[in-house]
């Protein structure tokens, strides 16, 4: 009379095994994605690059002097709704470190805003009242700091 095996081992060494082989053709998988990818980006680009001439031309174009700027026209972002606004005058320079402009508003120095923007070119506007509508940004040194989407020139 045979005695049958009643013993586990067998069973977990073959499942350990199995799962080894499923980590490592995973792993395989893995490396030939990535490495696929990155040379069918290289023969098959998505999109052209754009030259610095190219961009200097349409940019150029299209951008606004000091001289033409007129009371009352919004100049940026007109098609989006900004939720925060101010009122005040801008001048060069940062608050502690932030921002490219300051917008002096009533109050004093402690209502003083740094101001960033990447869709109006700000040192057009130094010396005007104006104002400003964007989105607060997070500051660790300024009381308060906006990215400027848009501005109206009040006086």
């Amino acid at each position: 009379m045979d005695i049958p095996n009643l013993s586990q081992t067998d069973n977990i060494i073959k499942r350990n095994s199995s799962q080894k082989n499923t980590k490592l053709v995973v792993i395989i998988i893995a490396v030939f994605a990535v490495t696929s990818g990155f040379w069918i980006s290289r023969f098959w680009p998505t999109k052209t690059a754009i030259s610095l001439d190219d961009l200097e031309n349409t940019v150029g174009s299209s951008a606004v002097d000091a001289e033409s700027l007129e009371i009352g026209v919004i100049y940026g972002n007109i098609e989006k709704s900004f939720k925060d606004s101010a009122t005040g005058t801008i001048e060069k320079g940062n608050i502690n470190g932030e921002g490219t402009h300051i917008l002096n508003r009533e109050g004093g120095a402690t209502q003083r805003a740094s101001l960033t923007s990447s869709t109006v070119d700000l040192d057009l506007f130094v010396g005007k009242k104006v104002e400003v509508k964007g989105e607060t940004n997070a500051s660790r040194k300024a009381g308060w700091f906006m990215d400027v989407g848009s501005i109206k020139i009040l006086e």
